[in-house]
């Protein structure tokens, strides 16, 4: 993620989370750490060249050797197309390969969707936040303890590999929702 994508970001941040969205303020300073890594897939044009609008996005705080999953949303006309599994997979990955080797998240307890994906990944419940979110949510603290094990178990592949798709209505599948 760049500021380029700041924009797109945001619009989609206050699209997926009414509620808890962050501020572009918020949103600079994170791009602003150096221990903060952010990530966006972008609409492909199939069979062409270039980039298009932002679909998802992710970012990870990333401290040897521990490792925050700090948001991911991906645009709900994407859903089902692999891209959030494909945003845990670069995480994993700038995780490992920044010696960290424990990643924890917050999910919504009412996220079942993610839930499961960050379960494919190993995550595994470790707490629970009461009330998290604004509108009294819990938020399920999940970690990660062994980010190169996961990737490697879920068929992983590079990193960004798959960060860029067609058209929303070209397939469909079983997939995730924002975090």
């Amino acid at each position: 993620m760049t500021d380029f994508d700041l924009p797109a970001v945001m619009e989609l941040e206050r699209t997926m989370f009414p509620d808890d969205a962050w501020s572009e303020d918020m949103m600079c300073s994170e791009l602003a750490e150096p221990t903060r890594h952010y990530f966006v897939a972008c609409r492909g044009e199939v069979g062409g060249e270039g980039e298009g609008p932002v679909v998802a996005y992710a970012g990870l705080r990333a401290v040897a050797p521990h490792g925050d999953v700090q948001t991911i949303a991906v645009d709900r006309a994407w859903w089902g197309r692999g891209i959030a599994t494909a945003l845990v997979t670069t995480m994993l990955s700038e995780a490992y390969s920044r010696a960290v080797n424990e990643v924890d998240l917050e999910v919504r307890a009412d996220n079942l969707r993610a839930r499961e994906l960050y379960r494919r990944f190993g995550f595994a419940d470790v707490g629970i936040k009461r009330g998290y979110y604004r509108d009294g949510v819990d938020a399920i603290v999940m970690r990660c303890s062994a980010p190169a094990a996961a990737i490697a178990a879920t068929g992983g592949g590079e990193p960004g590999e798959a960060l860029e798709f067609g058209d929303p209505a070209d397939t469909a599948g079983d997939d995730e929702e924002n975090a």
